[in-house]
């Protein structure tokens, strides 16, 4: 079994915002690996400059798939989602 080739998606400051972005990613099925090199993360937990950098990283198969749904995020399209779907769904259950 080939191993997966991972592209970076994007760079993002602070550790919350990438942790919102890969749970976005995630909830639209695709992986993510979070990647916060320097020492502001482990002695300091700086979230600011460049020692407050995450990259967030996808398969390269998910690469443009990822793209489309950040750039979606960033346009405002998850904004308001109407929820009345989920709340069917729960009844049903």
């Amino acid at each position: 079994m080939a191993a997966k080739k991972w592209a970076v998606l994007d760079e993002v400051g602070g550790t919350l915002n990438a942790e919102l972005i890969k749970g976005l990613l995630e909830a639209q099925g695709v992986s993510v690996v979070l990647s916060q090199e320097g020492a502001g993360h482990y002695a300091y937990a700086m979230s600011v400059g460049s020692l407050g950098q995450v990259q967030i990283l996808v398969p390269e198969d998910n690469l443009e798939e990822a793209r489309q749904i950040l750039a979606d995020y960033y346009a405002g399209k998850f904004e308001n989602q109407d929820f009345e779907d989920f709340d069917e769904q729960q009844g049903s259950q």
